[in-house]
């Protein structure tokens, strides 16, 4: 039992048959069910179900499902790999229930169907549409990006349709028993690593190439000037063409030819709203927004970024937990969360369209630089941001500096801990004695009964 080469795969998919594709062993380590939606039968569509959980999507590109109308499921998407599910759909004529192998074959077809308009599909339905990021798989390597690379290098319709495959026990199918499945059904088996390793030999990407398509992750929807207590800013209003998220780049000054200074600051509700002390995001806010005013620069605010990325709801189960003992890791993992679940493809995808390719990156994070150096920005700073620091968050910071990797010297965090400890005090010191009371007599009590 061995892989096959890509060109069985291809030509598996262009006979309207299933491939199964694994992808890392680092990622998901597991298997899909891979075809063509255009060629979609209700015979290969039973095979996938039979085979998998049965939960079939259609990957498309982002440009795809906006012209049938295919909003994002959720405003902020709190999945862990930022699959990015639209609402699900039905086939508007030809189905019965939706559910059938025939229903959804059908279904699948007419999401395939060049065209197809978004009255040709009624929502909710029994099929999940995914937008697929621009750059494919050597962008983010998932299922996802892969069935729409393998559909276009077949010469197919970009919509596919995949669905994980289990084993017979309900647990996610490894590599051994794809194989084994394969060589059963007469099934090829690939791996997105080998489809990876096709594409940069058949189609090598320059430079330009790649700020292209970081540049198409987002479009710019709208520009204004903003005065605010902090100065008088541009702001930038993108839309993530992958996930439907709005973001706003927040510009000062003129960029030139230097690396201007830039913020890249995730959403907080609780400490930018409602001056949570249990983290540090609002006067980080404070504090990167001064820094482009008196220096030019730009901070980009990224929304769905709420509790790195797990949401407002979850960042608060997460406190719970704190709240018992558990660190700022810790009760993520204890949820079933990642630590960090953020992704900076937006981010890169706004600095390209602003003309900006080498920055001075205002964090802590190193996680973060290697992120934004992967999608190809040169970061040529890393200036520390370390504001905020109180007795409610000394521990919090303590924690991303020992076991998330953030750039946060020890002796300058307990000093500013000391530091707004003691101003503190001096303002409760300075702050004026409450005035005494007067004293007041209690009147004596009217037992008359009224009128």
């Amino acid at each position: 039992m061995s892989l096959s080469p890509i060109s069985a795969a291809l030509d598996a998919l262009r006979a309207g048959r299933p491939i199964l594709v694994a992808d890392d062993e680092h990622r998901e380590n597991e298997g899909d069910v891979i075809l063509s939606a255009a060629l979609a039968t209700p015979e290969w569509i039973a095979w996938t179900v039979r085979h998998s959980s049965g939960f079939i999507c259609a990957p498309m590109p982002a440009e795809w499902a906006d012209r049938l109308d295919l909003p994002p499921m959720v405003e902020t998407n709190e999945d862990a790999r930022g699959t990015a599910y639209t609402v699900s759909v039905d086939a508007s004529t030809g189905v019965t229930t939706g559910i059938s192998a025939a229903d959804r074959a059908r279904t699948l077809t007419v999401l395939a169907d060049p065209d197809a308009v978004p009255t040709s599909l009624i929502r909710p339905g029994h099929i999940l549409p995914l937008r697929a990021v621009d750059g494919g798989v050597r962008e983010r390597s998932g299922h996802t990006e892969a069935a729409v690379e393998l559909m276009r290098l077949a010469g197919l319709e970009p919509v596919g349709a995949i669905a994980e495959v289990v084993a017979e026990d309900g647990s996610m199918m490894r590599l051994p028993g794809l194989l084994e499945l394969g060589e059963r059904d007469g099934v090829p088996v690939i791996t997105i690593e080998q489809l990876i390793a096709h594409l940069d030999e058949t189609d090598p990407r320059p430079a330009a190439a790649s700020e292209g398509g970081a540049r198409r992750r987002v479009s710019l929807r709208a520009e204004a000037h903003v005065p605010t207590s902090h100065g008088s800013f541009r702001f930038r209003a993108y839309k993530d063409r992958v996930t439907g998220t709005d973001h706003i780049a927040v510009v000062s000054g003129e960029l030139g030819d230097d690396a201007p200074l830039v913020r890249v600051h995730s959403e907080c509700l609780t400490g930018e709203a409602f001056g949570s002390l249990k983290c540090e995001c609002g006067p980080q806010l404070d504090a990167a927004l001064d820094a482009i005013d008196e220096n030019g620069g730009i901070v980009i605010y990224m929304r769905g970024h709420e509790g790195r990325g797990i949401g407002l709801i979850n960042k608060l189960r997460a406190y719970q937990l704190q709240e018992r003992g558990l660190d700022t890791l810790d009760a993520n993992l204890a949820l079933g969360l990642p630590a960090d679940a953020r992704d900076y493809a937006a981010a890169a995808g706004i600095l390209a369209d602003l003309g900006v390719d080498s920055i001075r990156l205002l964090t802590n994070n190193s996680d973060k630089v290697s992120q934004l150096r992967d999608l190809g920005l040169d970061i040529v700073e890393q200036v520390p941001l370390l504001v905020g620091v109180g007795a409610n968050n000394h521990q919090y910071l303590a924690t991303k500096r020992d076991r998330m990797g953030h750039i946060i010297d020890g002796a300058e965090l307990d000093a500013a801990l000391a530091r707004t400890e003691a101003a503190g005090a001096a303002t409760a010191a300075a702050a004026p004695a409450e005035p005494a009371l007067p004293a007041t007599t209690t009147p004596a009590q009217n037992t008359e009964t009224p009128a």
